[in-house]
């Protein structure tokens, strides 16, 4: 019996806390409306494509009970007519920080760097934050609220936007009535991450983009390792990460190359992101469409830049110029490929050019319908929230818009926002739209006025003789009041006018002079066309169309400028396309027993070199009078730092987990330039902040493909480590003084750790033993398993010599060393060891360990037995490696032959490439270089740089290009003025300073 009494006691204790309200109030009695509203007569958009004509909209305790021409209405319904209105879906935001303030920047602690986590429990780095929850940090902010409504949105995705994994999102409604409905729809919405490291911590790593892909790929191998139990110590944020592994995963990556990279991570674990896109996808849409991924597109299009100033306007780049001009049209390009996107007000200053943006985007082809679904279905279906939000089908939440009309007529007012039934005035409805142009009479003047603007926020211009008179407007309650200054301009007199709005569209009152005098106010409505004509009788098609564009300002260039491959200078509007070549009476620089062979002929076919001989012959070629000019194979560059976007990831003392192969920069107008010079190849090198860098990518020059389509097929793996002064910090300033190593003799050490933690990897993986899959161990591991070849930074011959032994030690080869300016003193040690040498022809004295340098360098390493190669370094130098291949005919007397070979066969054996690229020779990959003359002079130019039989490089189109160019530039200058002219925005110009990268740059993340 007694439990029978304590369960109803729970029972009713259970009901007065669920009926009774436990806190104060203090804003009076509320009333929660539980009947029905109709919304009648109006065209609803129950989806993009699901449109009804005179239907009416059912609703009921926030959520949608029906639609359709005979709707049933029942008794008490609250009935709203909206004859002539139009009802759309709220729209949705998938990508906001709404409500959520951004960690600020983590302060004190001293200029030194951090390399250590500063949580315990969580995971080794930071910046991996996957137990975050917005929700956990989330505060209704009303008047964030208010702008993103006005703009049309009814539910925003909102996250903490801070750190490489940010953690889980929140899906909010815009419900400014605390208490009817949720406003929490989903408090784990989805998951956030980018590529940009956490505000609140200061951890160094990563310090660039490879890095923080090479941490991502390592947390998601951890991850999987912790969820198999192997790892005793509990991860809060492993846990978390596995918990939250099936919730919609979205990235932040801000650019097309940035979301190519994302995708490129998440492929590797089966992991298809959402991806918050640049603007920029239109440049590579048959890249983006392979992703096959749903994009979050921003709008947040460039204003045209300032141009008046001719010095300033031509140190702007074209690439940004097309980017104004091409920009709006990126959303039609997708739709037309078949790519899903939602948008998103990311990256605007405010929401109250979102819609206007979207609109723009629309002018420039995007389908109307594909834009509204962009804003509704494709949002909530992403979020896995389609019978909830984003339509108007039966049972979703009350999220609609009312408007005059089209939503994406620029015309059209905005009149309401419902959130979960709840209503939000905009703009009245019920007050008459009376914009537009009227005449009228006023003492036997006449006057023109012109009223524009929302029926809330009407702007008013009245002219008369042709003069502008100051004035002003007041609109409430079906009643005008305006003000006018006097034709007097000797005196500050105004004349008032009243109207009452009727049922016409003229508008009726009375006008009250300075004087005092009343007279009766009657303003005609009259149609544009009407207007135009009355001023203008005989006007001409050519006045027509500037009245046109000066009435349109939200229009940008007519047409969008030409897309090129890349999209920059010097671009083609075609990819090149492989040809079978025939070139005639050449000198041919064979770098094989054939030496250089005079009056002879090459044939080229199918990518590759076919013959070499006299008198050759073959229809199907495109034949080229070589006579007098040189044909050389094509220069390779060994030691290089052109067409990537990081060159060094400084965060740790080992990165060999990092691969410029994620971040190659096809579109870097230095490769452009290196094929002008005769240059087909190069090794992308990792800087030289650390003793262990990051891998190499060995690219061909392919002007216009992708990043991928540059990369070597079965490209030989290589690595960056470095000595000297860069790794132990001597350069870095005092406060570097916390990361080992700090001198050489540390160097040396860290090597032996390394590789010893290496073997035993290494010995595990081998054993059939469950192992932790590390991915800078399985680098090293394949350098002991002579599977991966050191590129190393060098300069002074102590440390030359101690890697050597190190790898003595550890029984594998230094496959170069680079830069080894005192190459020279241990010649025959390298010559022993089997180490090739990459040096620079005659620099020295740049900083202290480079003082014993002498030009004999290469000439001395070369007479030792060293396979030596001239390399550069530097972007500058990379275009005249050809006469940097002379001077060691000078400085030591090497022959041409041999010296020739320094930057095209030698530096192909040290790549172990020279099976492909490096000489002239049946079979080998047709990468060959016509000059104008002797290939090592100073007057001789790269007339055409070809690359499996592509022509990539061609002077006589370059020389056309650049007329070209200068014809485009000028015409977007033109578009830019008339934009400024028509009164749109425009920016200043910002010179972009090409960042030129050497080995000791470090990216700043």
């Amino acid at each position: 019996m007694s439990k029978i009494k304590l369960a109803l006691v729970l029972c009713l204790c259970s009901f007065a806390i669920h009926a009774q309200e436990y806190f104060p109030k203090n804003d009076g009695v509320k009333t929660k409306n539980t009947n029905f509203t109709a919304l009648t007569n109006a065209k609803i958009y129950v989806t993009p494509t699901q449109i009804l004509e005179n239907a009416t909209l059912l609703i009921k305790d926030g959520k949608v009970v029906s639609s359709g021409k005979s709707v049933a209405i029942p008794k008490n319904t609250n009935v709203i007519d909206l004859e002539g209105k139009t009802i759309y879906p709220s729209f949705i935001d998938m990508y906001s920080s709404f409500g959520i303030e951004k960690p600020k920047q983590q302060g004190g602690g001293g200029r030194n760097p951090q390399y250590d986590p500063t949580r315990t429990g969580y995971y080794w780095n930071d910046h991996i934050m996957p137990e975050q929850k917005a929700i956990s940090s989330f505060k209704y902010d009303d008047k964030a609220a208010k702008e993103l409504m006005a703009a049309g949105f009814g539910v925003v995705n909102t996250h903490v936007e801070d750190g490489i994994v940010r953690g889980t999102g929140a899906l909010v409604a815009l419900n400014n009535e605390v208490g009817n409905g949720s406003r929490i729809l989903d408090d784990n919405s989805a998951q956030y991450l980018s590529f940009e490291k956490s505000e609140a911590s200061k951890q160094a790593y990563p310090t660039s983009t490879m890095g923080a892909m090479a941490l991502l790929r390592q947390m998601y191998y951890d991850a999987d390792w912790y969820a198999k139990g192997n790892i005793e110590t509990k991860d809060l944020s492993l846990e978390a990460l596995n918990k939250q592994k099936n919730l919609v995963q979205i990235f932040d990556a801000g650019s097309r190359a940035n979301a190519l990279r994302a995708d490129k991570v998440g492929d590797l674990f089966q992991i298809q992101y959402v991806i918050l896109g640049g603007g920029d996808e239109y440049e590579r849409i048959a890249d983006v469409k392979a992703m096959n991924a749903t994009l979050i597109l921003p709008v947040n299009f460039r204003d045209a830049y300032d141009v008046e100033n001719s010095f300033l306007s031509a140190s702007l780049s074209l690439s940004d110029m097309r980017a104004w001009s091409q920009e709006p049209a990126n959303a039609k390009v997708l739709a037309e490929n078949g790519i899903s996107f939602a948008f998103t007000t990311n990256a605007l200053k405010s929401p109250k050019t979102f819609l206007e943006n979207v609109r723009k985007a629309i002018a420039y082809g995007l389908p109307k319908e594909t834009a509204l679904a962009a804003l509704t279905t494709i949002p909530a279906n992403v979020l896995g929230k389609s019978a909830e939000i984003g339509s108007l089908q039966n049972g979703a939440y009350a999220n609609f818009l009312i408007t005059s009309g089209d939503i994406f007529d620029e015309k059209s007012t905005l009149f309401e926002n419902w959130v979960q039934g709840e209503r939000t005035v905009l703009d009245d409805m019920m007050v008459k739209d009376i914009k537009g142009d009227y005449e009228f009479s006023l003492a036997g003047e006449a006057y023109k006025m012109s009223l524009k603007g929302e029926p809330s926020k009407l702007k008013v211009e009245i002219t008369s003789e042709g003069k502008k008179r100051g004035s002003k407007i007041n609109y409430s309650d079906d009643w005008l009041y305006l003000t006018m200054t006097t034709q007097d301009s000797t005196k500050q007199q105004f004349i008032r006018l009243t109207a009452n709005l009727t049922k016409s569209d003229d508008l009726n009152g009375k006008a009250i002079f300075p004087d005092g005098n009343e007279m009766t106010f009657y303003a005609k409505k009259v149609e544009a066309s009407e207007t135009a004509s009355a001023e203008n009788p005989e006007k001409t098609d050519e006045d027509a169309e500037e009245d046109s564009e000066e009435k349109d300002k939200s229009d940008g260039p007519k047409t969008t400028a030409p897309l090129t491959y890349p999209n920059v200078a010097f671009g083609f509007d075609e990819l090149p396309k492989q040809e079978t070549l025939l070139f005639k009476n050449a000198t041919v620089w064979t770098n094989e027993t054939d030496g250089t062979l005079e009056n002879t002929d090459v044939l080229i076919k199918n990518g590759k070199i076919a013959k070499i001989g006299k008198n050759l012959s073959d229809a199907s070629a495109k034949t080229i009078d070589a006579t007098g000019k040189h044909l050389t194979a094509g220069i390779i560059d060994e030691h290089s730092h052109i067409a990537t976007s990081s060159v060094n990831e400084a965060g740790q003392n080992s990165t060999a987990e990092v691969t410029i192969e994620d971040v190659l920069d096809a579109e870097d107008i230095d490769i452009y330039r290196n094929l002008a010079g005769g240059v087909t190849s190069i090794q992308v090198l990792h800087g030289s902040a650390n003793p262990i860098g990051g891998r190499s990518a060995i690219i061909k020059l392919k002007w216009g493909e992708s990043p991928e389509n540059l990369i070597y097929k079965e490209s030989p793996q290589f690595i960056k480590f470095a000595l000297g002064e860069n790794v132990k910090q001597s350069n870095w300033g005092d406060e570097a003084r916390n990361r080992f190593p700090q001198s050489r003799m540390g160097v040396e050490q860290l090597y032996i750790d390394y590789f010893t933690r290496a073997q035993e990897y290494a010995a595990l993986k081998k054993s059939g033993k469950p192992y932790r899959k590390d991915i800078e161990m399985d680098v090293l591991a394949e350098i002991l398993n002579s599977n991966r070849f050191i590129t190393c930074h060098s300069y002074v011959q102590s440390e030359i010599n101690m890697l050597m032994k190190v790898a003595d030690q550890f029984d594998f080869n230094i496959n170069t060393f680079t830069h080894i300016l005192e190459g020279y003193k241990v010649a025959d040690k390298m010559a022993a060891h089997g180490v090739g040498g990459s040096t620079f022809s005659d620099w020295w004295a740049y900083k202290y360990e480079v003082n014993d340098a002498i030009p004999y360098n290469a000439a001395i390493m070369h007479n030792a037995g060293v396979t030596v190669a001239i390399n550069s370094d530097d972007g500058e130098m990379a275009r005249r490696l050809n006469q940097e291949a002379a001077k060691s005919v000078k400085y030591g007397g090497i022959s041409e032959l041999e010296a020739w070979k320094f930057v095209t066969l030698n530096p192909a054996k040290l790549l172990h490439i020279d099976d492909r690229v490096g000489s002239l020779k049946v079979g080998k990959d047709a990468d060959v270089v016509l000059w104008s003359d002797h290939p090592m002079s100073i007057y001789a130019k790269a007339e055409k740089t070809i690359i499996e039989g592509v022509t990539y490089f061609d002077l006589q189109r370059d020389q056309q290009m650049r007329t070209k160019l200068k014809a485009e530039k000028s015409d977007l200058i033109n578009q830019m003025l008339i934009a400024k002219n028509k009164g749109l925005k425009t920016q200043p110009i910002k010179k972009d300073e090409k960042v030129q990268m050497h080995c000791d740059y470090i990216d700043q993340q």
